[in-house]
């Protein structure tokens, strides 16, 4: 089975990198859009922090949406900007597919999970949690998008059944004392050679 998660995904990770891809800044291509090394760690300590079979329902997404003319990287993209340009988002939105309300409200519930998360994050490893992004959407500015702000608009291109399964599954998470963000930062810092959370954090000071 774990190679088997292992393949799903590499698979998931391609097919964000091919939609990352065709994205398109006001701004010119970013550099970002030439760091797959990168990416790929980002992307995939995400998906290693998930069971097999989520990752498999979010393949599906990814190819779903492919199948449907959708980008899933820029309409996260788009998404975000409702706080971070809500003008240039205004004239967006409009092209966007409708959210359905049932998905909002999954979304939003998701998001109140992972606040809790990234504060107790925070508190244990301030030093790695200060050399990402800004937390909340609140510190949002027009060129620096929040954890919150990122996942909101990740969550918004996702559908209901996708939502409740990965709301299940965190649900599980916090019954067992699983803190997600977390487990993710453990994957994406053992990717970079750190024995430990503890250790990358000492060694990162601001």
């Amino acid at each position: 089975m774990a190679g088997d998660k292992k393949t799903l995904v590499d698979e998931v990770v391609r097919r964000e990198w091919e939609m990352f891809q065709q994205v398109n800044n006001e701004g010119g291509r970013a550099d970002c859009q030439d760091n797959w090394p990168t990416f790929y760690v980002m992307r995939s300590s995400q998906y290693d922090s998930w069971p097999a079979e989520l990752v498999a329902l979010f393949r599906e997404e990814l190819v779903s949406a492919e199948l449907a003319g959708r980008n899933l990287v820029m309409e996260k993209y788009a998404r975000m900007m409702a706080s971070t340009a809500p003008a240039r988002y205004a004239q967006m939105e409009p092209l966007l597919p409708k959210i359905d309300p049932i998905c909002r409200e999954l979304a939003e519930e998701i998001v109140e999970i992972h606040k809790r998360w990234m504060a107790e994050h925070a508190k244990k490893y301030p030093n790695l949690s200060a050399r990402g992004r800004k937390l909340y959407t609140e510190e949002d500015t027009e060129w620096d998008t929040s954890a919150e702000t990122y996942l909101r608009g990740e969550l918004l291109t996702w559908s209901a059944p996708m939502l409740q399964a990965y709301l299940d599954f965190m649900r599980d998470c916090e019954e067992k004392g699983i803190n997600l963000v977390i487990e993710q930062d453990r994957h994406m810092i053992a990717a970079y050679g750190y024995d430990s959370l503890e250790q990358a954090d000492a060694e990162n000071p601001l």
